[in-house]
């Protein structure tokens, strides 16, 4: 091992830690908690979101035709290739590629802005169709679907909801990996100490699983969509 590798291990074992392997695995354990955390507040969504989708199917079939599945579906593939790029940040990380690590974290940060930058043309789109929640809320042909205007909105306060939700972590996620591009640019991390790449790297792979989960929920109920 290099000695600037020692040097910036030596640098970041923190003084509660016997080691660096122990500040690792207490690093990895303490994220995946936070995500299992993490899991059960989306979990709370999904349940809710299960329930009145069984109680109001045909008004979540109304509404989920409304959705543009080709954006939906662009969101997708960006979101999975920017897991791509994500992961193999972490690998250069691993492997001392300090340079193509940056590289590799910046393309990354590109594809979740190319994601909240979709997403809001989506929301633009329900907002000047009057299909947010509230008292100026608006579903034509509600009635020829033969569904409550009333039930239709309850799809959208999920949908507005979940996928607000997700975006928010979204954006935390890009200043979580522009935080690792900066500290990384410094020549922060070494084959010995990448536990934040990785730990980054956990917590945006699992903003793109939600989605992947949010996707056939909001936009596949049915064959049919508008857009």
């Amino acid at each position: 091992m290099a000695t600037s590798d020692i040097e910036i291990a030596e640098h970041a074992l923190q003084h509660h830690f016997a080691d660096m392997d122990q500040q690792k695995e207490s690093s990895t354990f303490g994220m995946w908690l936070f995500l299992v955390t993490e899991i059960m507040f989306f979990g709370g969504l999904f349940c809710a979101y299960l329930i009145y989708r069984s109680t109001y199917y045909p008004a979540f079939v109304a509404g989920s035709q409304t959705m543009n599945i080709w954006l939906g579906a662009t969101n997708t593939a960006v979101l999975i290739c920017s897991s791509l790029s994500m992961a193999l940040g972490v690998r250069c990380a691993q492997t001392s590629k300090t340079k193509m690590m940056v590289v590799l974290l910046l393309i990354t940060i590109v594809f979740g802005f190319a994601f909240l930058g979709i997403k809001a043309v989506e929301y633009h789109e329900h907002w000047t169709n009057h299909q947010f929640p509230g008292p100026n809320f608006q579903f034509e042909g509600a009635e020829a679907a033969g569904v409550s205007p009333q039930n239709i909105q309850i799809y959208f306060s999920l949908y507005w909801a979940m996928t607000g939700l997700h975006a928010l972590h979204m954006v935390i996620g890009i200043g979580l990996v522009t935080w690792i591009v900066i500290a990384g640019w410094r020549g922060a991390y070494s084959p010995d100490y990448y536990s934040p790449v990785e730990n980054v790297g956990l917590y945006w792979h699992f903003v793109d699983l939600v989605w992947i989960y949010l996707f056939p929920l909001l936009y596949l109920i049915s064959k049919k969509h508008g857009g």
